[in-house]
């Protein structure tokens, strides 16, 4: 019985010569996260040891995203700790304010995360860096401080559930809507603890910026870890990140005789953009049966869509048009390399003049901290990766979640919009 990219990732940084899902193993980790919400609660936990030391001061990252720029005293407080720790313990991957970015953006784009890497954060969507072929995974905080102390978590191995997407796809349809799609097939707990591995022609065909948005919403299915094997589109991009970091890197590969646990097919031909209602991301909709919604908001960036393909697919649309006078749209580049590539080629241009506001990388009104709270009974079109009560701000709020075409077409029209009812 052959072995899937997960196991046999799982097994090589465990030591042990074979694994079966079910199985509790302890691994040795090659990275390490937290940012200025989790991280505090690890390093007082660590601070509890006694320890002088942290196991590695090379694997550790720290990336202040949530409520960057300081939004209050609290939020400046929580940025100290993490400052002074990353003084303390010279942590190599501590980034400030001007050359942070969101951590999900901005790691892979340093080159620090890798294929065949293992990877715990102290952030749920830390399975975004799936898309390299790695193993990542979303931790608690008690957790991160343990691998602070020992390089190691224990880990039980999943199932894996191997989705096939066949075809080709549409215009306007990408990644973002292929996992929108997907959780809406299987809900919110259809993958609850497993591995959600993507392959199929449609797979191998997309750009890393899809992989990165589809295996980053993995855990909104419950996903343990989502993952994409590597192949020459990974391997070009790592070669290139890999210039700042120098790290090494290892392929592997499902077994073709490799056992899942459940196949599910789909034929991408007929997916056309998705949009999500709330208060689940499972509540996913073609874009065709709710266009009409009015909107109160548009935010287009963050960990999920926040790259700069994204920033161009939303440019296209906007470009030589204006956001609806009932409409806010807030623009995020996810990283600072990213804000600078988009004024380079006129991007940040195109929003200001079609009336938007672009702010500094942050996950700001994502999980409701900042920078574009809603109110009651207002609503937001996001491309985000979470619509549940209260996200972006009042308990009567709602928001919606969509591609970056979409959410930059409903800018303009002031409601849900196919991105043709724009372009």
């Amino acid at each position: 019985m052959g072995y899937t990219i997960t196991e046999k990732i799982l097994m090589a940084h465990s030591g042990k010569k074979s694994v079966s899902p079910g199985d509790l193993i302890e691994c040795k980790v090659d990275l390490c996260l937290g940012n200025d919400i989790t991280a505090p609660i690890a390093i007082s936990e660590f601070e509890k040891t006694g320890l002088e030391k942290v196991f590695d001061n090379r694997k550790i990252a720290l990336v202040p995203d949530h409520f960057v720029p300081a939004k209050d005293i609290k939020s400046a407080e929580q940025l100290k700790v993490l400052r002074e720790f990353a003084r303390k313990h010279r942590i190599e991957h501590y980034f400030e304010v001007g050359c942070m970015g969101i951590e999900h953006a901005l790691l892979p784009e340093q080159g620090l995360t890798m294929p065949g890497d293992l990877i715990i954060g102290a952030d749920s969507h830390t399975c975004t860096y799936g898309a390299l072929g790695a193993f990542s995974t979303g931790v608690g905080s008690t957790d991160l401080a343990a691998v602070f102390v020992r390089g190691k978590l224990w880990f039980k191995v999943p199932e894996s559930i191997r989705f096939v997407f066949k075809g080709k796809l549409n215009k306007w349809v990408g990644g973002k809507d292929l996992i929108l799609y997907t959780i809406g097939d299987i809900g919110v707990d259809g993958a609850l603890y497993k591995t959600m591995e993507f392959t199929g022609e449609a797979i191998e065909r997309l750009p890393m910026d899809d992989r990165f948005a589809m295996c980053n919403m993995a855990i909104e299915a419950g996903g343990k870890n989502g993952i994409i094997a590597a192949d020459d589109i990974t391997l070009k991009y790592v070669r290139q990140t890999t210039k700042k970091s120098k790290r090494k890197w290892k392929v592997y590969k499902s077994d073709k005789d490799a056992s899942y646990c459940e196949v599910k097919e789909y034929d991408v031909s007929g997916i056309e953009p998705m949009v999500s209602l709330p208060p689940l991301p499972s509540n996913a909709k073609p874009v065709s049966r709710v266009r009409g919604i009015r909107i109160d908001q548009s935010v287009i960036g963050s960990c999920t869509n926040g790259r700069i393909s994204d920033l161009r697919i939303a440019a296209k649309v906007l470009k030589g048009k204006r956001v609806h006078k009932d409409v806010r749209c807030i623009i995020f580049p996810a990283t600072q390399e990213i804000y600078l590539q988009a004024m380079k080629e006129g991007l940040i241009e195109t929003f200001v003049k079609a009336g938007c506001a672009v702010s500094t990388p942050t996950c700001g009104p994502c999980l409701g901290g900042h920078m574009g709270i809603l109110s009651a009974g207002e609503r937001c079109i996001a491309t985000t990766n979470r619509n549940f009560v209260g996200r972006m701000g009042h308990l009567k709020s709602e928001v919606y979640l969509s591609n970056p075409a979409v959410a930059a077409a409903s800018a303009v029209k002031g409601r849900i919009a196919h991105p043709e009812e724009a372009a």
